[in-house]
């Protein structure tokens, strides 16, 4: 395969919601470049995408799959992508290095959730788009409706350049508004003929032209002064006026297809090569301390990792997009992210399966290559003495959290090991092993998105796992001050054990002043402060410990084992074993023995009375809450409230974005768990939400009742 110039490869991805023909499309664009012989289908098993038996199983794209064909002295770079959202991070991805998205629209249904989804996302990376409507031979398709769904969803930026003559199930024939001329196709082989435009279709397309002319004017200065002399443009011409519209996501071109008959690819594919932006055309981007890389083959090398997969006679397979210069095999790179040296030892264009060798790749084009040791996905490497470093990938913030155990009790390392690794192949999935909770807590995009890692520890390596609700990550602390003390005595024969510690707990509250006066029972207790430590919990809120001892009745080297005892208590709230936050306390009397007072004496004796007074101090339980937000069609907005408003939800406001209604709450994270299978449930899959963490709060009376009730029992049953 020849190596590409940056002006002749276009990166698109192809996007939109499950079941438009995606897939189908990609196959019909490997076709068309003669990438393959024939055409698989997605019911045979035989498309280049969705290879994984996973995918073939479902029959739909689970993985993003990258690929490429070759057209009109061009290389266009595909990545065909998932089309629910549950397997987003696959978009997201892929918007990070395409610089065009391929909307793929069922004509039978219109504009679906994934179209919103993914045209919202479309916009937050700035990508232009352009529409195709497929599956217009389908009985059921209706060209006209689903435009109408197109102009409420993205408005005037709608451009219709094809209309369909005949849809439905006898389709053959579309009208071309740019070239002016109808296009007719013979059976499914993709051969087609240009054809005058029938008189009976000429109005229709000469008032559909003029709309094309005037929108590709008003975004070229030159070419509405052309249009004003003239009252029209010339096909270059609109092309132009269209390629600056793309580029400024203010037009969005409509084309007609039925990739399972390879109608209309061919004449897709040469819009995208004559409008589309190429990766120079996008302009330089910006590395992490701003600096602009013009993407230029004469440059320094440059590579972004976007995507890694574990292939099983390969090996690791870092997926790239070059950013800046030439990449040869054999090259040397520093990885910036790390600092180490990988060495390039293969270099492949990428058609799923199919790798085709290549000797070099120049600025924009995408690839991949096997075997880097230290590279995963968002690391950048460079040549040339660089220190470039590009932005991450922001992939969206989980919605669905569950715990996760292994059947068999001895298989728990080794999933802990593919679940890391899940977590490197795919950044949308997170765990951790949680010291707290004493459970492995699996996060991702949605029920399903976890019920297929699941299916591959199953079924690929041959680990039976458990899914569960997860417990949720309480803090306790207190809301006055109370006062404890306990000795801890034991003599068994020889050295005995003895320490006796008096302390004063109160809730700690930022730039409150130094304790001096405490008011215990009625009466003042005066703390003298001899010393004070301030420590700042790794889970949040702070721990200040005084030490207000006086006449030496507590020696000074037993302090920090004081320390330590209160600590591991913190560790291990006293009312729910949750962390504690948030509390002062001053260690102000005590007792020691001078043979049998030791340090472990004093730690004891430390916890024990820490734990006295937390419980007389007023104890509270915090519960962590989320902002949710929850993205609705407006038929669907009472549903939707009514059932946050039981998951005991704060309603902070809702507003209008783009045709859907937002409803903004915050919701205590005890009440979200499979919230995504209920909102999707609720809305017919028409919904979707973010969550972010955003504080802890006290949780009800009643809850915080039964939490120490449900937690008494586990101690009893222990």
């Amino acid at each position: 395969m020849k190596t590409y110039s940056t002006s002749q490869i276009r990166n698109i991805a192809l996007i939109g919601n499950t079941g438009c023909g995606k897939t189908t499309l990609a196959e019909a664009m490997l076709f068309e470049g003669k990438v393959i012989e024939r055409r698989g289908s997605v019911e045979a098993k035989t498309t280049v995408s969705d290879y994984t038996e996973v995918e073939q199983i479902y029959q739909r794209s689970i993985y993003s799959t990258v690929l490429f064909t070759e057209f009109m002295d061009h290389k266009l770079n595909i990545i065909d992508t998932p089309g629910s959202d549950d397997f987003s991070g696959g978009v997201f991805s892929a918007f990070k290095v395409c610089d065009t998205g391929v909307m793929v629209i069922n004509a039978q249904n219109g504009v679906e959730v994934g179209t919103e989804i993914f045209g919202r996302y479309a916009e937050r990376h700035n990508k232009p788009m352009i529409i195709a409507i497929n599956q217009l031979d389908h009985d059921k398709a209706n060209f006209e409706n689903t435009m109408e769904s197109l102009r409420q969803s993205f408005g005037s930026r709608i451009v219709e350049v094809q209309y369909p003559v005949n849809p439905g199930t006898g389709f053959d024939s579309f009208i071309d508004v740019l070239l002016m001329k109808m296009f007719k196709f013979q059976g499914d082989s993709g051969i087609r003929e240009a054809l005058p435009i029938p008189d009976a279709e000429m109005d229709r397309a000469t008032e559909l032209h003029q709309a094309l002319v005037e929108a590709a004017a008003e975004h070229e200065e030159s070419l509405m002064e052309l249009f004003f002399d003239k009252g029209s443009l010339t096909e270059d011409e609109i092309r132009q006026g269209l390629r600056a519209g793309l580029k400024s996501r203010s037009v969005i071109p409509v084309f007609c297809t039925s990739a399972k008959r390879d109608i209309g690819t061919k004449r897709l594919m040469e819009f995208i090569i004559n409008v589309a932006p190429s990766p120079a055309d996008c302009g330089p981007q910006n590395t992490v301390d701003e600096q602009a890389v013009p993407c230029e083959a004469s440059g320094a090398t440059s590579l972004f990792v976007f995507k890694s997969a574990l292939e099983q006679h390969l090996g690791e397979v870092s997926f790239f997009r070059v950013m800046s210069g030439k990449v040869t095999e054999s090259q040397d790179l520093v990885n910036a992210n790390n600092d180490t040296k990988e060495r390039i030892s293969q270099l492949f264009s990428v058609a799923g399966r199919k790798r085709e060798k290549m000797a070099e790749m120049v600025a924009g084009d995408i690839g991949c290559t096997v075997k880097l040791k230290n590279t995963k996905t968002n690391h950048t490497l460079n040549g040339g003495g660089k220190e470039w470093k590009f932005p991450s990938i922001s992939f969206p913030n989980p919605k669905f959290r569950t715990a996760i155990k292994s059947k068999n009790a001895g298989d728990d390392e080794k999933l802990g090991e593919l679940l890391n690794r899940a977590g490197q192949e795919d950044p949308t999935i997170i765990f951790e092993y949680s010291k707290e909770l004493k459970q492995m807590i699996l996060s991702g995009q949605g029920e399903h998105h976890i019920n297929i890692l699941k299916w591959h520890l199953n079924n690929t390596h041959k680990i039976e796992v458990e899914l569960y609700a997860p417990k949720i990550p309480y803090r306790e602390t207190i809301t006055k001050v109370a006062q404890a003390d306990y000795r801890h005595k034991k003599q068994s024969g020889g050295a005995g054990q003895f320490g006796e510690v008096h302390l004063v707990v109160e809730p700690f509250i930022e730039g409150m002043p130094e304790p001096k006066v405490f008011k215990i029972d009625g009466k003042d207790l005066v703390v003298n402060v001899k010393g004070k430590e301030e420590i700042t919990l790794d889970w949040g809120g702070k721990l200040i410990f005084y030490n207000c001892i006086v006449g030496g009745v507590i020696d000074a080297r037993f302090m920090p084992a004081i320390l330590k005892g209160i600590m591991e208590k913190m560790e291990e709230g006293p009312l729910t074993g949750s962390y504690a936050r948030d509390i002062r306390v001053c260690v102000y009397d005590g007792k020691m023995h001078p043979v049998d007072s030791n340090e472990i004496s004093f730690k004891l004796a430390g916890r024990n009375a820490f734990k006295e007074a937390f419980k007389k101090a007023g104890p509270k339980i915090m519960e962590p809450i989320y902002m949710v937000s929850a993205f609705t069609p407006a038929d669907c907005m009472g549903d939707v409230m009514s059932d946050l408003q039981n998951r005991r939800a704060m309603i902070e406001g809702m507003n209008s974005e783009k045709g859907f209604e937002v409803i903004n709450a915050r919701v205590p994270l005890a009440e979200l768990h499979k919230y995504s299978t209920t909102l999707s449930s609720l809305t017919s899959g028409r919904a979707t939400y973010t969550m972010k963490f955003i504080e802890y709060q006290q949780v009800p009376a009643e809850i915080q009742t039964k939490l120490l009730k449900e937690y008494e029992a586990e101690e009893k049953d222990e």
